[in-house]
């Protein structure tokens, strides 16, 4: 810091302006007004007032100083001060003994209620467990979920998210409490790191947990052609605008059983454009467990038979790609999925197992008529005719999902037994935000096929069109 300047001695200081306006007297009056002798007498007299002045100053007794170390405050709030300083220190040695800081603790509960008009049901849901079984009607609403995330300071994430019932530790892990458990470790630098743990699937633009998504139920791609969950270890590098995550796991199990050796290979890359827009894709490939080798057929002598020697876990493959824009009160987003499976097709005859194959496309629009109402409009569409139909973990016919092949007046296929059915469903809904912390949501969707494949257990009939009517209370912190 520059000192500051040294201040003039008085006595100069006093002189000079006396000095200055006499200067400025006699250069404005006429020569012959004044004489020499005139001039100097007023010099003296000036002079002598200067020193008069001058002593007067000297005299004066100097300014008290302010008390060193108070810095304008009473020796009281000097105390109090230091106290504060000493207990914040305190804590701050309290919270790291006891293994608390960067510790961070957030979680979620969205009671819901659900009404299906062809299962003739209508239900408060939370904490179910539908028989572990996953269905649209039945997915990831109803839930409480609690979560725990740590960052120490070698720059390791810590993450244990607890979701009783409905998370995926209950569909994949024999009803595991344990939604996420996970560990992310800085190899070179912060935007380099190994992630290995039980990781929720990553694809698609709607996430598992209800807080995150605008509507109660997913879209059908979500239910019918994501995996649940992946155990395994994960590279997770960031450079600028790209996002890439790629590595080996179990798909939708803690442990692959005795004889299977090969772990699937997963991916995601994001792309972010800017703060508005983006886009991703994902992949898998690798052997899955495959439900049609589990079943029977019958032969032709009419005898129930086992797959012999099927296997299962087959070949699969699967490829996605989605996108968002989000500005101002338009929200948009995009999704487009395509997968294969060998031998896990529905329709199988004489021992042989066939492939099942489908694809889907999924859109959402969000549009905010106020700063807390958004309306919401999602529509999807699943291609799924191939033997008989077949999707990711449905390798049977699903009368509740409405998945494989339809059913006739008479009892029988209603477009043969080979030929599956063609998914679509739209829905309409609204979110309210009630506060910072709690969020309403309304939804009514539509759920339809290209043959009947809906259950009407009122009749015991099968019906091409579903209903459905849903409502949740969505509070996190």
């Amino acid at each position: 810091m520059k000192p500051p300047a040294r201040p003039r001695p008085l006595r100069i200081q006093a002189l000079v302006l006396p000095v200055a306006v006499a200067s400025s007297l006699a250069a404005s009056l006429p020569a012959a007004a004044q004489s020499n002798e005139e001039l100097l007498k007023e010099l003296r007299a000036l002079r002598d007032r200067v020193i008069e002045l001058e002593k007067k100053l000297q005299a004066a007794p100097p300014a008290a100083a302010p008390a060193p170390g108070q810095w304008g405050m009473t020796p009281e709030q000097a105390r109090e001060l230091s106290r504060v300083a000493v207990k914040a220190e305190s804590l701050q040695d309290s919270f790291a003994d006891q293994g608390l800081k960067g510790l961070k603790i957030s979680g979620q509960i969205d009671p819901t209620w659900i009404y299906n008009r062809r299962q003739k049901n209508a239900s408060f849901v939370l904490l179910n467990n539908g028989g572990g079984r996953y269905t649209y009607d039945n997915g990831y609403f109803g839930m409480a979920v609690l979560d725990f995330e740590k960052e120490t300071e070698g720059g390791a994430r810590w993450k244990l998210t607890l979701a009783p019932e409905r998370g995926t530790g209950a569909l994949a892990n024999g009803g595991s409490i344990v939604h996420e458990a996970s560990v992310s470790i800085p190899l070179s630098d912060s935007n380099t790191r190994l992630w290995v743990g039980q990781i929720p699937d990553w694809t698609g633009y709607e996430i598992t947990l209800p807080a995150g998504n605008k509507l109660i139920t997913h879209n059908l791609l979500f239910d019918t052609m994501a995996p649940t969950a992946y155990t395994g270890a994960v590279m997770d590098i960031t450079s600028g605008k790209w996002w890439v995550r790629a590595g080996l796991a179990n798909m939708n199990t803690a442990r692959t059983p005795a004889g299977t050796r090969q772990p699937v290979l997963i991916y995601r890359v994001d792309y972010s454009r800017g703060e508005f827009s983006g886009f991703g894709f994902t992949g898998l490939h690798g052997k899955a467990a495959n439900f049609a080798a589990d079943g029977t057929y019958i032969d032709a002598d009419g005898v129930e038979q086992a797959f012999a020697g099927a296997g299962r876990y087959t070949n699969i493959h699967l490829i996605e790609a989605d996108a968002f824009y989000t500005r101002g009160d338009l929200s948009l987003f995009g999704q487009v999925s395509y997968g294969q499976q060998k031998g896990s097709a529905i329709f199988n005859s004489d021992g042989q197992l066939r492939d099942a194959q489908w694809w889907g496309v999924s859109g959402l629009a969000g549009y905010k008529f106020t700063p807390r109402l958004e309306g919401v409009l999602r529509a999807d569409y699943v291609k799924n005719t191939k033997n008989g139909g077949g999707l990711l973990g449905f390798s049977f016919d699903d009368d509740i999902n409405g998945i494989g092949r339809g059913v006739g007046d008479n009892n029988g296929f209603a477009s043969g037994e080979s030929v599956g059915s063609n998914r679509y469903a739209l829905s309409a809904g609204m979110n309210y935000l009630f506060d910072e912390t709690t969020i309403f949501k309304l939804e009514y969707r539509l759920d339809a096929a290209t043959q009947p494949v809906f259950l009407d257990v009122k009749t015991g009939g099968y019906a091409r069109r579903n209903h459905l009517l849903g409502a949740s209370v969505v509070v996190s912190f």
